[in-house]
């Protein structure tokens, strides 16, 4: 399959789903657990990214490196209720100290 063609093929079924969207019956919709479901998945979403962004080495297999401590600094920072910039910031600094030592 060429690239074009996975293209193509990804934007149908975006559009697809979209569509979808519009013809499902509203009272299908608004059901608690519909509701419930439509609220946590962009966070489970965000988190898997995340996880895959940190511990995932580019053959696929796990890994721990600056990114891993940079996220731990990220997670501190957070619970400190830190400003977003101060948590990116720290998050930024650990790991590009690290890589400067040699680590990761």
């Amino acid at each position: 399959m060429s690239a074009w063609t996975t293209v193509l093929l990804a934007a149908g079924a975006a559009y697809a789903l979209k569509l979808a969207g519009y013809v499902v019956p509203a009272h299908l919709l608004e059901g608690p657990v519909v509701s419930r479901m439509v609220r946590l998945l962009p966070i489970a979403l965000l988190a898997a990214l995340v996880v895959v962004q940190a511990f995932v080495s580019p053959g696929g297999g796990l890994v721990v490196d600056a990114r891993t401590a940079a996220l731990g600094v990220a997670v501190v920072a957070l619970l400190l209720r830190a400003p977003f910039i101060v948590v990116v910031v720290a998050a930024a600094a650990t790991a590009a100290g690290l890589r400067a030592v040699g680590i990761g």
